[in-house]
């Protein structure tokens, strides 16, 4: 388990933390910087921030604990956000979980906090904690919450929620979590598996960040603690509440951008559980040296180094520091703050002296079994007498350099590493494995991992220097940097990948009433001058037509896309899996890799098994042509595609000049009202649509304090609340027993109601005129009947509809009742 800090961080906020960066654009700390960070040495103090999903955390208490005490923070999510939904792209379920997990290691180098996680997956909204710590399994979570505390050592656990309903579950779970584990993480008896890692760890005392988003101005908050967060910090020009919003805008996924707060901000905390301050957080707390019995040279060479720091030459306090990293390193090795105190020392002597240390590929990856070419650049960017001893590269060969590194002299290395034929592929370490029920399931190799956000990187340097004796050891990724003729200089981390990737266009394959459909499949090239056959292994009574399809490629990144024809057994109902194998000198692997890519985010990839699930169904459509106005974050234009409707997108501003009357049905993609205000021009021509006899179709927009939905199209009074069921297998019971729409053109059953996936449906209509008829009437367990979910009415010669069900979940998971469901209302 290799713990990487990226030189190049924002020193004042992110020195000595565990959060990684591996492709990240150096960045010399600038002198306010550095003096930050020397202030951070002689502070020992730590608090770990617990809540549920990525954009949970307080970054404006964690910005204020990093910058302003100089604490070490961290933040615990117990999920990576999977379940929730996309405002930028259409990523959902797990590419999602990998997107806000880098928004928030984005966060974090902005606040200065460290992340982790627990193995929990998000498995959307649910009212129950009890649910929530069924489904993940509660000792299995528990335990990761008990190593996350045991490998932070934190003084103070702070959650962000309580325990008492409502709540989303999952917030709930998380205080209960946080609170079973503040006992569990001291006690050797529990989870004592870890104990080959960790150490038991008994953290000070336990306390509730008490939300004030939705209290009353006026509020009575005398009974809590209070903390001011919203000092300003003159060695970074910036307040912490300006910190903070930066860091929450990095949610961009969720649409968190918050605009910067200055002057006052309050903060309340309730004592939970340990010793219970009056007065202050931490109250009764030393965060200083002075906590540790023989730690004098270490407070001494801390003191001196920050008393003779010179902003105009920080170069002049390498000495200084290199005291304090002898007395760090004279320190009992299990002691809790020696690791931590001698990265943030070691990063300080490097950012003083200006010291430049890369290891850059000449190719953005490899492929086992082959060589790629790394540049090793080292420069001292200030008068300190360093030397370059040796660079050891990734399988621990040691080369001599023994070079002087005079001021401003590049030194550059070219070397050849060779990467073994048995080479992990580079892929999330948490998504290696497919996902099941509640938690992530992780590789025996990637065991210690649980928790950290991402793996170390595939390949790393690390450069030995000699400065005043001492010797220095900085370890770097391997990166490829390359120039984009907009944005600039740009990194990213090197990758290994397969030699050749089979990418299936859909992981779901829909085959209404049996018909044969063509699977296409992306080949792509992993290194240069390769070739191979690629197949499908199909369940019994399948039939691929080729059976297989040769390739051959001259260059790496070279791309093609083959088809299959794949017919099922006559009279199939039984789902099956496919899976692309690709036969590459005399080998059989099956990969497929997904991307992620966002200017706000590093490139991001995922490799795995190439496979596909097969859905035989029948399915009876009625109308054909659809025209679909899109919303933020779904896929159910290509959904429809891919079972015979012919689908033309509508952006808003194409509205005006297309002709609607040729359109059977229009249907509005998920919070379209919400992403995009100006639909609310096009209202009076779509609702003249459907009364010349058009089919509209809404699906869920939200209405809320934080977001009201200015516009609507409804033809008549609607309103949209916060109602919706959380379980998936909830009984959908019609209100009529004669409703039409479960009749034609697809007579529905309580089986076409199986297999959803999530939830049933959210943002259920709460209130309605009565020309509009309620379709269903469902619950959650101990609630009453909600009927908001699908409302129709008549409207001159058509049909407008609302319908909060999830069908942007159901359809890419493949659901055949949800694409039945969808037909009939299509249809009406």
């Amino acid at each position: 388990m290799r713990t990487l800090l990226t030189f190049g961080m924002t020193l004042a906020m992110s020195l000595g933390i565990g959060t990684t960066a591996f492709a990240q654009t150096p960045r010399q700390p600038h002198a306010g910087e550095i003096a930050a960070g020397l202030r951070r040495l002689g502070v020992t103090g730590s608090v770990l921030y617990v809540a549920a999903h990525p954009d949970d955390e307080n970054t404006r208490f964690l910005a204020w604990l990093v910058g302003e005490r100089g604490l070490r923070a961290g933040y615990l999510s117990l999920t990576r956000g999977d379940g929730g939904q996309n405002l930028i792209g259409t990523e959902q379920d797990e590419l999602l979980g990998l997107i806000r997990t880098y928004e928030l290691l984005a966060a974090r180098r902005v606040d200065g906090a460290e992340q982790y996680f627990t193995r929990a997956r998000d498995f959307g909204y649910t009212k129950s904690a009890d649910e929530a710590l069924r489904i993940w399994g509660h000792d299995a979570v528990l335990a990761d919450v008990v190593l996350a505390i045991r490998r932070f050592q934190p003084d103070v656990i702070v959650t962000r929620f309580n325990t008492k309903p409502p709540n989303h579950g999952h917030h709930t779970a998380s205080a209960l979590l946080a609170a079973e584990a503040f006992a569990a993480a001291a006690d050797p008896s529990r989870f004592p598996e870890q104990l080959s890692l960790v150490k038991p760890w008994k953290a000070d005392r336990l306390l509730h960040n008490v939300s004030t988003w939705s209290l009353k101005p006026d509020a009575d908050m005398s009974a809590y603690l209070k903390v001011d967060v919203g000092g300003y910090d003159a060695l970074l020009g910036r307040s912490w509440g300006e910190v903070s919003a930066e860091s929450r805008s990095q949610h961009k996924s969720q649409g968190f951008g918050v605009p910067a707060e200055r002057g006052p901000l309050l903060e309340y905390f309730q004592p939970l559980d340990g010793t219970r301050p009056k007065a202050d957080v931490f109250e009764g707390l030393e965060l200083s040296w002075r906590r540790w019995k023989g730690t004098e040279n270490v407070a001494r060479a801390v003191e001196e180094a920050q008393r003779g720091f010179d902003a105009r030459a920080p170069y002049r306090s390498v000495p200084a520091l290199l005291k304090v990293q002898e007395a760090l390193s004279a320190l009992p090795d299990e002691h809790p703050w020696k690791a931590v105190k001698l990265r943030e020392t070691e990063a300080l002597v490097a950012a003083c002296a200006g010291l430049f240390l890369e290891a850059r590929a000449a190719e953005a990856t490899g492929t086992p079994g082959t060589s790629v070419a790394v540049t090793l650049h080292a420069l001292n960017r200030s008068p300190a007498a360093l030397k370059l001893v040796s660079v050891t590269l990734p399988g621990g060969e040691r080369v001599a350099v023994d070079s002087v590194l005079a001021e401003h002299a590049p030194l550059k290395l070219e070397k050849k590493l060779a990467l073994p034929q048995d080479a992990a592929v580079t892929t999330p370490y948490w998504l290696r494995k497919p996902a099941s029920g509640g938690l992530f399931a992780l590789e025996d190799a990637d065991r210690a991992l649980t928790g950290l956000p991402e793996a170390g990187p595939a390949l790393s340097v690390s450069f030995v220097y000699e400065a005043a004796g001492r010797r220095l050891t900085v370890t770097r990724p391997v990166v490829h940097v390359w120039t984009d003729p907009v944005r600039g200089e740009l990194y990213r981390a090197f990758e290994v990948v397969p030699a050749v990737t089979a990418t299936l266009e859909r992981d779901r394959v829909m085959f209404p009433n049996g018909a044969a459909q063509s699977v296409a499949v992306v080949l792509g090239a992993g290194r240069g001058d390769v070739s191979g056959k690629a197949r499908l292994e199909l369940p019994p009574g399948w039939r691929s037509e080729p059976a297989e399809q040769a390739f051959q490629f001259a260059t790496r990144g070279d791309a093609r896309t083959v088809h299959f024809k794949v017919t099922p057994p006559k009279g199939a109902t039984q789902k099956g899996r496919l899976r692309v194998v690709v036969d590459v000198g005399g080998r059989a692997e099956s990969w497929r890799v997904r991307t992620v890519s966002y200017e706000h985010l590093p490139p991001l990839a995922v490799r795995q098994d190439s496979e596909a699930t097969l859905v035989p169904f029948a399915l009876a459509t009625k109308v054909k042509r659809l025209g679909y106005i899109p919303g933020p974050g779904d896929k159910v234009a290509e959904s429809l595609a891919a079972v015979g409707y012919e689908v033309t997108v509508l952006p808003e501003e194409r509205l005006d000049a297309e002709k609607l009357e040729r359109f059977d049905a229009i249907l509005v993609g998920v919070r379209a009202f919400n992403a995009n205000p100006r639909l609310a021009v096009h209202r009076e021509r779509l609702l003249d649509y459907v009364k010349q006899g058009g089919r509209l179709v809404v699906q869920y927009n939200t209405n809320s304090r934080v977001g009201p939905l200015s516009a609507f199209v409804g033809p008549y009074p609607l309103e949209i609340g916060r109602e919706r069921v959380t379980d998936e297998t909830a009984v959908m019971t019609p209100v009529s027993a004669d409703e039409p729409l479960l009749r034609a053109p697809n007579r529905l059953t309580s089986a076409d109601f199986d297999g959803w996936v999530q939830e049933r449906g959210l943002y259920f209509a709460s209130k309605w005129d009565d020309k509009y008829r309620p379709v269903f009437a469902m619950n959650d367990a101990g609630e009453e009947p909600l009927k908001g979910s699908l409302l129709v009415a008549r409207h001159g010669k058509g049909v407008f509809v609302y319908t909060g069900l999830a069908f942007f979940r159901q359809l890419p998971a493949g659901v055949p009742g949800a694409y039945r469901l969808l037909a009939n209302v299509l249809a009406q």
